[in-house]
């Protein structure tokens, strides 16, 4: 891999007070964690893996649940250290298969380290299982007492016991997965990164990437909207065949081993054990979801007068609110130094963590052909400062994802001194940082504009709790029946006629729905990647505006609080770590309590009008 243009000016950079540090897109670095996958180093890495594993294997025998704690703490240890190491180099692999997903040597290394890890879990898999299965009541108590934040780790393993097969079947799974599942969604992403989208724009036809094709959905011209939308939506049309039949087969997958062989009483309820959730909590959040579909129907039709139409298209939904306004590009550099601000402004400690990530270089920012599209926080280890992935455009939208994605960063720094093994939010917590990160970017940018501009941004805030919120809820609330009729055997076509009722739903009469968008769903890639993934932004959201109205009240005094959320990572489950601040997410009150507040803002958007 060719490491950035940037790396130098970078360099130079770090020796500059930070005022006068001017940040450039370009790639990362990524030579802190490994500098060449086919040098010597790198083949020593892998075999000190595998030799750690093959040593770990020897402690099969020695397992006994009235082991000393001391014993017990060096077992633990020793995963640390086998889960440190293979972190490292396979998050090596996968961040430089994002940044050129074509890239054949990527794509190998990507391959490699999905083998290499699937044998490392085999082999280390015996003591899950012996500690799920095998250790009673009693003793299991009395070795969690002495290890600390890991208790938590421990205890949710012996949630998961229910749903665990023997060693030899585990085995199978995890070697079936890197040439099933694993290569399903590898082949889902080769197939629609390599999708090139031919858009007429002005007296010219473009080839544009996704992300560039993205921009055009709030474009000021409703031609250009309308355009992008049937550009996007026609190109996974034309290949529903492939990327439909590959959707169904991840789900498939999913319930087989879910569902039919281990037990879960949902597909949903695999991704909620595994988020260290209640049921009853998701279901409350969907409940209240549903219920206030309503509250964004109203806003539809403010935006359609706002926009001097008679009612929305759907190709409209992300108009800007004031087509006679040109949208504002931002610069990079002062794009960081604004969310830097914004995030210094509540806490001090949460920008120098901000700060980190750039000085190391870990940002990758510029739009490539063969990049992934998107972005992401990546975090490989407590003691490697995570890597953001961006495709930088310059549009507004670009700069809160930059906010969005630091949040994540923020989040992971906050509990670096947390094990690998519970660093990491449960997936729902792990929205909050960086929805909050926005609101604090949309609060320091709203105190410095006209009523006028007020009005606009009030508006794209109001689309982002939407997309964020109600879409994501509707996301989900699609996975649960799309699930449910492909395990009962369904088509491609029946699937899209469900997406389109989905959407029916959430619209109600506020937005005039075409027939294309049936196949939006095979665009959406946490469907593929990782199936109800995507309530954990309605949580992290509403819990944001939670948290965020907390610190409007409480002012700096929130900080600590707010900072001790971030620092639990994942060493409580998320009803008794937020519990103890006082808020009840297992009941539709909270949740109703995050759109009161979004009523407001559409309320206030009414008057502004």
């Amino acid at each position: 891999m060719q490491f950035p243009s940037t790396s130098i000016p970078f360099l130079i950079a770090m020796n500059q007070p930070s005022g006068m540090q001017k940040y450039q897109l370009g790639e990362w670095d990524l030579s802190e964690i490994a500098k060449n996958p086919k040098s010597a180093e790198f083949q020593n890495k892998i075999k000190e893996i595998q030799s750690l594993s093959e040593k770990f294997e020897k402690v099969k025998s020695k397992l006994d649940s009235k082991m000393t704690t001391k014993n017990f703490m060096k077992i633990l240890k020793n995963l640390e250290e086998i889960s440190e190491k293979m972190s490292m180099i396979g998050g090596y692999a996968s961040l430089s298969y994002s940044a050129n997903t074509q890239s054949d040597e990527a794509t190998s290394l990507m391959t490699m380290m999905s083998k290499l890890g699937s044998d490392i879990s085999n082999k280390i898999l015996f003591f899950d299982l012996w500690w799920k299965n095998q250790v009673d009541e009693k003793n299991a108590k009395r070795l969690m007492k002495d290890v600390g934040e890991l208790s938590e780790y421990l205890r949710h393993k012996r949630i998961l016991a229910k749903y665990s097969l023997s060693e030899p079947e585990e085995k199978i799974i995890n070697t079936l997965d890197v040439t099933g599942i694993s290569a399903l969604i590898k082949l889902y992403d080769k197939i629609t990164n390599s999708f090139q989208y031919k858009m007429r724009v002005g007296s010219k036809t473009k080839i544009l990437t996704r992300e560039e094709l993205t921009n055009f959905v709030r474009s000021t011209n409703p031609k250009y909207r309308e355009e992008a939308y049937k550009t996007l939506l026609s190109k996974y049309y034309e290949n529903k065949g492939v990327v439909g039949e590959i959707y169904q087969n991840i789900v498939l997958n999913w319930r087989h081993e879910g569902v039919d062989i281990r037990g879960y009483k949902s597909p949903i309820a695999m991704r909620n054990i595994a988020n260290d959730v209640n049921d009853k909590t998701i279901e409350s959040l969907l409940q209240v979801c549903r219920k206030n579909a309503p509250v964004f129907q109203k806003f539809f039709v403010q935006k359609a007068k706002m926009l001097k139409m008679k009612k929305l298209q759907r190709y409209d939904l992300y108009a800007p609110s004031a087509a006679n306004i040109k949208e504002k590009n931002y610069q990079y550099d002062k794009s960081v130094k604004l969310v830097f601000d914004s995030l210094g402004k509540f806490s001090e400690r949460l920008e120098g963590f901000a700060r980190k990530v750039f000085d190391e270089n870990h940002v990758d920012s510029s739009v490539r052909k063969g990049k992934r599209d998107g972005a992401f926080c990546s975090t490989l280890t407590p003691k490697i400062t995570p890597f953001v992935l961006l495709n930088f455009t310059g549009k507004t939208r670009d700069v809160f994802t930059m906010a969005h994605e630091l949040g994540h960063a923020v989040h992971s720094l906050a509990a670096q001194d947390r094990s690998i093994l519970v660093q990491d939010a449960p997936l729902p917590l792990a929205e909050t940082a960086s929805t909050f990160s926005e609101l604090l970017l949309y609060d320091n940018i709203s105190s410095k504009i006209t009523d006028d501009e007020k009005k606009i941004m009030l508006s794209e805030k109001i689309d982002d709790l939407y997309a964020t919120i109600m879409r994501q809820s509707y996301f989900t609330i699609f996975e649960q029946d799309a699930h449910e009729i492909i395990g009962k055997g369904t088509t491609i076509d029946e699937i899209s006629k469900l997406y389109l009722q989905n959407l029916k739903e959430q619209f109600g009469n506020s937005v005039n729905l075409s027939d294309d968008f049936s196949v939006e769903w095979s665009c959406i890639p946490h469907f593929y990647h990782t199936p109800f993934y995507c309530y954990a932004y309605s949580f992290g959201n509403l819990l944001a505006l939670s948290l965020f109205q907390r610190y409007k009240k409480e002012g700096t005094q929130f900080e600590n609080d707010y900072f001790d959320i971030l620092a639990a990572g994942g060493s409580k489950k998320p009803e008794e770590l937020l519990s103890e601040h006082g808020l009840d997410i297992t009941s539709t009150k909270f949740w109703q309590e995050g759109f009161d507040y979004i009523k407001t803002q559409v309320k206030e958007l009414e008057t502004l009008n």
